[in-house]
């Protein structure tokens, strides 16, 4: 027991830069206190003390504002950093290594018996105030984000976020599209490269799309033109080509470049 306590304390240091020493997380720490009272009410709940293990949850819970149904099952390592608010129900799993922040909650969406709250990989980080619901499973290594509520299965290793909890596709945005949206005013995947958000990323890829269409369109203009210098002119607006699309999009001569399209003379 006392080994496992100790591994629980030398787990702290390496993701809470505010802990100063092993004392201090031991008599100062209520997520570990929550842990460590939790593993009584479990032993109590497997061996049929039932009303022993509520009663042992529900002190701990008066003393920590942190509260773990003794059925649950909870891996090494837990840590629940600052810790109010945190609920996790009778059927949640959680492995190793998992980092809970306050407000948290591994809930169930029915009221029917057997499993019906979700299982956590091991090294799964859960932000503040985050809904985890239903018998759902989120793999080893993956991150929710703050407030995000998940519904569903997460892959391992993926980041979720938002209402409902969307996997975030974090792709790298070409050169053309930077340019592109600098022009239109937004900051294409500003946003996602420090806090990853599938609506800046959707945007990113209309604008992607709107680009494609542009340089197809300069493209489309100059063919016809070639065919005839006064079919650009009649009564369509000019076009606003960006920069970046007016080499690749008009493979013209000198010559046809430089004329007048008005006067539909070719030089």
């Amino acid at each position: 027991m006392f080994s496992r306590i100790r591994e629980d304390i030398d787990s702290v240091f390496h993701r809470d830069p505010a802990a100063r020493n092993a004392w201090e997380v031991l008599t100062l720490y209520p997520g570990m206190q929550a842990v460590w009272a939790h593993r009584v009410s479990h032993w109590l709940w497997r061996h049929g003390w039932k009303w022993l293990a509520r009663a042992n949850a529900n002190l701990a819970r008066w003393l920590t504002g942190i509260e773990i149904h003794p059925g649950a099952q909870i891996g090494r390592r837990l840590f629940i950093d600052h810790g109010l608010g945190v609920v996790i129900g009778e059927t949640a799993e959680i492995g190793d290594d998992v980092t809970l922040y306050h407000g948290v909650t591994l809930g169930g969406t029915s009221w029917n018996k057997g499993k019906r709250h979700p299982t956590l990989g091991n090294g799964v980080v859960v932000g503040a105030g985050a809904k985890i619901l239903g018998p759902i499973t989120v793999g080893a290594d993956a991150r929710v984000g703050s407030n995000s509520v998940v519904v569903r299965d997460v892959p391992p290793g993926k980041t979720v976020v938002g209402l409902p909890g969307r996997v975030v596709v974090d792709t790298p945005p070409s050169e053309k599209l930077l340019r592109f949206a600098e022009k239109m005013g937004f900051d294409a995947y500003g946003l996602t490269r420090d806090t990853p958000d599938p609506v800046a990323n959707a945007i990113g890829r209309i604008l992607d799309h709107i680009q494609q269409l542009d340089e197809r369109i300069v493209t489309l203009c100059a063919a016809v033109h070639r065919l005839d210098a006064d079919a650009p002119e009649n009564g369509m607006p000019k076009l606003d080509v960006p920069e970046f699309c007016q080499p690749e999009a008009a493979p013209e001569t000198e010559e046809k470049a430089t004329a007048d399209p008005l006067s539909g003379q070719h030089g």
